[in-house]
């Protein structure tokens, strides 16, 4: 875990109740890296965040004269610039793994979750994604019974993917049997009381499992 802070200029165009925002600040508060959070809501978007980003999209990252706009590749520069605590791999087989696990959370649960917050909650859309995430969740939750974080004995770039998603079951309407998903409760709670994970929180993340 990020302690000595490391200094800086940086920029951080950021969505407060975003999912993939919020993956990039547990990434950032990990390194202990000083960095300008600017908060943007996505409806309304400041005309910095055009000139800076083709796409107007959230999250933008500002470091000195680069600009990265897509979560994962945020992530990425962040563990290659800021080394110490290494969130991926070092061998090229292992990096690979942590990579096709990335994307696979993205495809198989974090779409499921755009899909629920995109629609009505009550929406056909909504409920199918919701049943199909929960369904898959359930299905996934023996996978963290083998170590303590995700398919890792050590805290990863993967757990920076996941932890943000499992933050929002409550506001993906998703309750889980805990008989039946115990490892991931457990899993949620080694996370969620990570130091830097309790960092990256936005005021609108907090009051989210209030």
């Amino acid at each position: 875990m990020g302690v000595v802070t490391k200094r800086s200029s940086m920029t951080f165009f950021s969505d407060p109740q975003s999912h993939y925002s919020h993956r990039v600040r547990i990434v950032l508060a990990e390194k202990g890296v000083t960095v300008d959070v600017v908060n943007v809501d996505p409806s309304d978007p400041p005309s910095e965040l055009s000139d800076l980003n083709p796409y107007n999209a959230l999250p933008t990252l500002v470091d000195r004269d680069l600009v990265l706009y897509e979560p994962n590749i945020i992530m990425e520069y962040l563990d290659e610039r800021f080394p110490h605590p290494p969130l991926l791999p070092v061998y090229p087989v292992a990096r690979a793994q942590s990579r096709l696990m990335m994307w696979r959370v993205g495809r198989d649960w974090c779409g499921l979750a755009d899909t629920i917050l995109a629609n009505k909650p009550s929406s056909k859309a909504a409920e199918s994604a919701r049943k199909e995430l929960r369904e898959s969740l359930i299905s996934a939750a023996p996978l963290f019974n083998e170590a303590p974080y995700f398919l890792s004995e050590e805290f990863t770039i993967v757990d920076c993917c996941v932890g943000p998603l499992l933050w929002r079951l409550d506001k993906l309407g998703i309750e889980l049997p805990e008989n039946r998903v115990k490892p991931l409760m457990d899993y949620m709670e080694r996370i969620f009381e990570r130091r830097s994970f309790k960092a990256s929180l936005s005021e609108s993340e907090e009051e989210m499992r209030d």
